[in-house]
């Protein structure tokens, strides 16, 4: 489903190239569970955002579902992540002056999809997410936990096939935070690749393939056995 192939990521700062990602080579397969781990500046970050196609690589190449998606042009990349990348971010990235409602409904009408499709999916998942009580409230009338669960409805209201997830449980609390990350590990039941960077060893721990990184190289890649 995922595979890169020689993947490299250098930057220009000032007059000197910093290198980010050198030589990647992984294979993930629908339905997996990663987790993507090491300290600040070892790559992690810029991995993901390969991965979501958010950024390009300097060398080597990212295949999709089969497809070359390394040279599509930005609005071929743009297509292709509305149709099959969620994203999950620290800080929920929610809009501020709309309801809980009209963030999960955001994406599908970007995507230009009927008002009936998206209304009947956005209560789907509201009432999935035990949000029915806050669907017309603001994010700043939220908890943390609901920003969180409004966010992660609305990564996967067009369905997508890999959730891309950076520290998602990094502003909550420990409590909040094992919820969010439950929540998250079911959607692997209907077929989507979960993919999370995290600096807690603890939460990278119970994904069943683990990836350790550092300077910009992936230093071990782990099949959990249990």
């Amino acid at each position: 489903m995922i595979e890169l192939q020689n993947v490299s990521r250098t930057f220009t700062v000032g007059d000197q190239q910093v290198t980010a990602l050198r030589d990647i080579n992984m294979k993930l397969g629908a339905g997996e569970y990663l987790s993507i781990m090491g300290p600040s500046g070892s790559g992690k970050s810029t991995m993901l955002n390969l991965l979501g196609l958010l950024d390009r690589p300097s060398t080597g190449a990212y295949l999709l579902d089969g497809g070359n998606v390394t040279d599509l042009s930005d609005a071929q990349q743009a297509k292709v992540r509305s149709e099959k990348i969620g994203f999950v971010f620290q800080s929920f990235h929610l809009v501020p002056r709309l309801t809980a409602a009209q963030n999960i409904e955001l994406p599908m009408m970007l995507a230009g999809i009927p008002v009936e499709v998206r209304k009947q999916r956005v209560a789907e998942l509201i009432a999935s997410y035990g949000l029915r009580e806050r669907a017309d409230h603001r994010p700043d009338q939220l908890s943390g936990g609901q920003r969180q669960r409004v966010a992660i409805a609305r990564a996967t209201v067009m369905k997508p096939s890999v959730l891309l997830a950076d520290e998602p449980t990094g502003n909550l609390d420990r409590t909040t935070g094992w919820e969010v990350l439950k929540l998250l590990e079911q959607l692997i039941e209907s077929g989507i690749t979960l993919v999370i960077v995290t600096h807690d060893a603890e939460i990278g721990a119970r994904a069943k393939r683990q990836i350790q990184m550092l300077d910009g190289a992936i230093l071990y890649d782990e099949q959990r056995t249990s």
